[in-house]
């Protein structure tokens, strides 16, 4: 009793793995919202903010307004700015302000 091992050839996995559907993760959303999740509520709680400019300017202000390709500053005893967003390399909440303010976004000055 002679068996016969029956094994199949590299071509015939390779025709079987070519068959299969590949799976692929879907490619991420262009637009998450959490940009605009995070302006809306810096807005909303009127949140002192730095910006800091490609060229190394610091912008302190609130942000006021925003779209897709800029954002309105108003700074205080000082012309409100619109920025290109392209122009902003990073920003952050400002330290010095102190929660509890006057109500419009600005420290209490004593």
């Amino acid at each position: 009793m002679n068996r016969k091992l029956i094994r199949p050839t590299l071509s015939e996995i390779q025709d079987q793995l070519g068959t299969r559907i590949q799976r692929r993760k879907p490619t991420p959303p262009e637009q998450t919202s959490a940009e605009n999740f995070y302006y809306i509520k810096q807005m909303q709680a009127r949140t002192r903010m730095v910006v800091v400019l490609d060229g190394g300017e610091i912008i302190h202000g609130v942000i006021e307004w925003y779209d897709k390709n800029c954002i309105k500053v108003h700074r205080q005893n000082e012309p409100n700015l619109l920025i290109m967003k392209s122009a902003v390399r990073y920003m952050y909440k400002d330290p010095e302000f102190r929660e509890g303010g006057n109500g419009n976004g600005f420290p209490n000055i004593e």
